[in-house]
């Protein structure tokens, strides 16, 4: 019997931890659909991005058209058994997929690499990690790392909302 409630109590911490873990993702893909619209950003030596995100497959995903620079690229936004992921495709023709994590304060959301199609080696180049910092509903930074060769290059951006 003793066995029995402990494998009760179990299931029950089990099935709070998942659902807390729904939760967290399900509420920053909703902070992303609440970006839906058009954001400019300038980079720390001028570059410039420009985001466009819109709310896709009846609200189930954000897709997010990027133009770094001359750069065009797609990111997806979804909830997957509880998880926040992101898939990435990239102009180099692979298609990373991120994980996150979430900041205690939820201002700070950091997608690590999980895995990718068309990666021809983990030496390849390939977006590695992504982290976003959210200010205010009219401000966000993003932060990508770019993995090639076991080096990480950083392309930062401050973002804010188009009038």
């Amino acid at each position: 019997m003793r066995v029995l409630r402990g494998v009760a109590a179990g299931l029950v911490m089990l099935a709070a931890v998942s659902s807390w873990a729904d939760s967290d993702a399900q509420k920053t893909l909703d902070r992303f659909k609440a970006m839906a619209g058009a954001w400019t950003g300038k980079g720390a030596h001028g570059e410039t991005s420009e985001v466009t995100y819109q709310v896709i497959a009846g609200g189930t995903s954000v897709m997010a058209d990027i133009k770094m620079g001359d750069e065009a690229m797609t990111s997806l936004f979804y909830v997957d058994n509880g998880r926040l992921m992101m898939t990435h495709f990239c102009p180099s023709n692979n298609q990373p997929r991120m994980q996150a994590t979430f900041s205690p304060d939820g201002k700070t959301v950091t997608f690590d690499f999980l895995d990718a199609t068309n990666l021809a080696s983990p030496q390849a180049g390939h977006m590695h990690k992504v982290v976003y910092v959210f200010a205010d509903p009219e401000h966000y930074s993003e932060d990508w790392t770019w993995k090639h060769e076991g080096k990480d290059s950083h392309f930062q951006f401050e973002m804010q909302r188009k009038k």
